[in-house]
């Protein structure tokens, strides 16, 4: 006969291994300067739901550069969501089937819950005196950014570059020149934008680094407030941080509700607080407000303005063989 004790023992771990099947867990693939970011939301978005539901759901997050994550739940990691921060990744998957077709009309705003920009961070009391983007093609001046063909950090960068040439009225013949010299001054390109802070905190390379705006916030808290001081430049560009629900993982999973509603999340006014505490731009004009000393007046150009798209841009500065691969190989 079975021991009573033996039997309330087996009964107590089948019903933890059966509250254990019964909570979801998400999965969030998404860019490389956005961990802080999730690492706040996600309990926040599993205590709205255990609210709002009455369930227990946890999230995990995975986090490199945004294309190679893109490549990576191509070739089968089980996203439940992508946040990115170029469209073109998402669309990649879109094209891969992974994702729906009319993702972008998913959600508000393009499904892009939040923005950012491209600004630049230099050491502290910033010894090079950088205050806009010409300082950058100085000689003597060591610039730190991302691979394009890697992240999206890289390519926004890229674009900020190129765009606020055009933004001041030139051509696009000077912002290939203008783009030339700044990648001449790169002494190497990071793999995404944590490995570029990285790159210019840890191993002290460059005078300037240019990212995300929102990785102020992640390098104060990491290596200490003081480390480095933000320049907002004249001129930068709209990035938008794209969101889809990576419909063939939910379908196998049964985890489309939820995936939706995380997805919810980041656009309501809790989500939205919680970016613009790490200096993502919110979407909410009251959240923005509130924030408005966070978020430096800079005259802002979206990529449609001078590239039509960014998957035109895509086909024309950074897929093989184009204007990058020409740019970078002429300035080394």
């Amino acid at each position: 006969m079975k021991h009573p004790l033996r039997r309330s023992l087996a009964l107590i771990a089948l019903t933890a291994s059966t509250w254990a099947s019964a909570q979801t867990t998400l999965l969030n693939v998404s860019y490389d300067v956005s961990r802080e970011f999730y690492k706040d939301i996600n309990p926040a978005f599993a205590a709205h739901h255990k609210k709002t539901t009455g369930k227990d759901i946890k999230v995990d997050q995975s986090h490199a550069g945004s294309s190679a994550q893109a490549r990576a739940v191509a070739d089968g990691l089980e996203a439940d969501v992508v946040t990115m921060n170029t469209t073109t990744d998402v669309d990649f998957l879109a094209d891969k089937g992974v994702v729906a077709k009319d993702w972008a009309k998913r959600f508000p705003h393009n499904a892009a819950p939040t923005t950012s920009t491209m600004l630049f961070l230099v050491r502290q009391g910033n010894p090079k005196g950088i205050k806009d983007w010409d300082d950058l093609v100085k000689p003597g001046v060591q610039v730190v950014v991302v691979n394009p063909k890697t992240g999206g950090n890289g390519r926004m960068a890229y674009l900020a570059a190129w765009g606020q040439v055009r933004a001041k009225g030139g051509t696009d013949a000077q912002a290939a020149e203008f783009v030339g010299k700044l990648y001449k001054n790169v002494p190497v390109l990071a793999r995404g934008g944590r490995d570029a802070t990285g790159v210019f905190l840890q191993r002290n390379i460059g005078d300037v680094l240019v990212t995300f705006e929102s990785e102020v916030v992640s390098v104060d808290k990491e290596f200490g407030a003081g480390k480095v001081d933000a320049i907002h430049p004249s001129a930068s560009i709209v990035a938008e941080n794209p969101v889809a629900i990576v419909e063939r993982t939910v379908a196998k999973k049964g985890s489309a509700a939820e995936a939706k509603a995380y997805i919810d999340f980041l656009y309501s006014e809790e989500g939205q607080e919680i970016a613009a505490r790490h200096n993502i731009r919110p979407r909410s004009a009251a959240v923005l407000k509130k924030y408005a000393h966070a978020f430096k007046p800079i005259k802002l150009f979206t990529v449609n303005e001078y590239f039509g798209s960014l998957a035109e841009a895509q086909k024309v500065h950074f897929n093989d063989g184009g204007q990058f691969d020409k740019l970078y190989t002429q300035g080394k």
